[in-house]
């Protein structure tokens, strides 16, 4: 009783402490989860918040159907609604089979949750006093070596776990008390996985040396995850001064010049913030040595899976990995929407007068990309300028000025290139038409 007591009470004030939204308790049928579901289900103040319980089957067992089949007498038992969701884990994705399945299952929670919604996991001490030394065997800097959060964005919803600071022990006995059934999964003693190893074979030897070292593991942890909400407070403010107007670039000097404590989560933050995948270590390192050792004429460039970041002038520009378009590409143009190559987005002549509505034009154009020696004059008397000092004028950096659609007529005149330039020809030529060039580029 003192168990059940116990946890009652800690989800209780976890619950007072939360703010107003519904709670669907993540189940799985195994004796954290089914402990959590029931405490939570005799609650009120979680009923009162529309508590239901969302199951994943991965299918990854045999066995899974009959987990779902339990799964759904508990919750019938607790008078909790239950929504199982089948998915399909990619086991070639290079992640490994746990954190592939744990990606698959959290993706079908961000799916179904609601906006403001609350995940409630079951995670407890034991788990918490895991994941800190599988972050600290992996390199981990003060993020990770934090642990787990109690409560964290999950999408438009929320993670939350208010069990962190309790012993798996005291979950079976409140279990075990309240004659609660669950399902054991056989890979949750596979010590192939990571964390089946450090629990069976590493942490009991820990114990049996060190009897606190479960308490001074997580006292470390909320240390350390003051230290890094601190670090990500700084890095926000220090990312806010070294963007760029563009708001994918950065001043490379003033970054490279930030405390070692403070380089590594603004870059992060900045990847984060353009949707970027993050560099390792190594990739960072990398990223460092260049931007410090190249001299002011070189264009250094840093890649890893999805992103590259490069230097020009006192700005470094991330972005997704550049593939580029065809240098013999070239097609013809009656100025209807045009899709670019290598998802340069698409060209459009847009009527400049609401009297004309006719969507294309008789006179035919001609749409590439640069190949260099091009020479436009842009006011009527002026004289003709290569169009790469004029992109160099203008800042455009190197590798973006290949991937410019340039116009042209049928006489070869050039007429517009991408909505940076508009050459006097050009000038004359869209107004004789009555057109206005429109360059859509791609939002990704």
């Amino acid at each position: 009783m003192k168990a059940e007591q116990s946890i009652s009470d800690t989800l209780d004030s976890a619950l007072t402490a939360l703010p107003p939204g519904p709670i669907a308790v993540a189940f799985s049928g195994g004796l954290d989860s089914a402990t959590l579901l029931h405490a939570l289900s005799r609650l009120p103040a979680a009923r009162e918040r529309g508590l239901r319980a969302i199951q994943i089957d991965h299918g990854l067992h045999a066995q899974s159907g009959t987990w779902t089949a339990h799964c759904e007498q508990i919750c019938l038992a607790c008078e909790v609604p239950l929504l199982s969701l089948r998915v399909s884990v990619e086991r070639s994705s290079g992640l490994g089979l746990e954190a592939a399945a744990r990606q698959a299952r959290f993706d079908a929670f961000k799916s179904t949750l609601a906006e403001g919604e609350f995940l409630a996991l079951a995670q407890h001490r034991d788990d918490q006093v895991e994941t800190v030394l599988l972050k600290l065997l992996r390199g981990a800097g003060p993020e990770g070596l934090g642990g787990m959060r109690n409560l964290r964005r999950l999408g438009t919803a929320w993670a939350w776990r208010p069990l962190l600071d309790t012993p798996r022990a005291a979950l079976r006995r409140y279990a075990e008390h309240a004659e609660l059934e669950w399902v054991e999964d056989p890979s949750n003693i596979d010590t192939r996985f990571e964390r089946n190893f450090l629990r069976h074979e590493v942490l009991p030897q820990l114990r049996d040396r060190w009897s606190r070292a479960d308490q001074s593991i997580c006292q470390s942890a909320e240390w350390i995850r003051a230290a890094a909400d601190f670090i990500d407070e700084q890095a926000q403010r220090a990312l806010a001064r070294l963007q760029g107007l563009d708001p994918a670039t950065l001043n490379y000097r003033d970054w490279l010049g930030l405390s070692d404590a403070l380089r590594d989560p603004v870059l992060r933050r900045w990847l984060r913030y353009l949707h970027l995948p993050e560099p390792n270590q190594h990739q960072l390192g990398e990223l460092e040595r260049q931007l410090a050792d190249a001299g002011e004429d070189k264009l250094p460039c840093v890649r890893w899976p999805g992103a590259e970041v490069r230097r020009y002038r006192d700005l470094i520009y991330a972005m997704k990995t550049q593939v580029l378009p065809d240098p013999d590409w070239q097609c013809a143009w009656d100025g209807q929407p045009l899709s670019l190559p290598a998802d340069l987005g698409s060209l459009y002549l847009q009527p400049a007068t609401r009297s004309n509505q006719d969507p294309a034009i008789a006179e035919p154009l001609k749409v590439r990309f640069r190949r260099g020696g091009e020479r436009l004059r842009l006011d009527a008397g002026g004289y003709h300028r290569e169009l790469r000092h004029l992109l160099q004028e203008a800042g455009v950096p190197p590798w973006q000025r290949g991937c410019i659609p340039i116009v042209l007529n049928r006489k070869d005149e050039l007429l517009a290139v991408g909505d940076l330039f508009l050459s006097d020809v050009g000038r004359q030529q869209f107004a004789r038409l009555d057109r206005t060039l429109c360059w859509i580029r791609d939002p990704g």
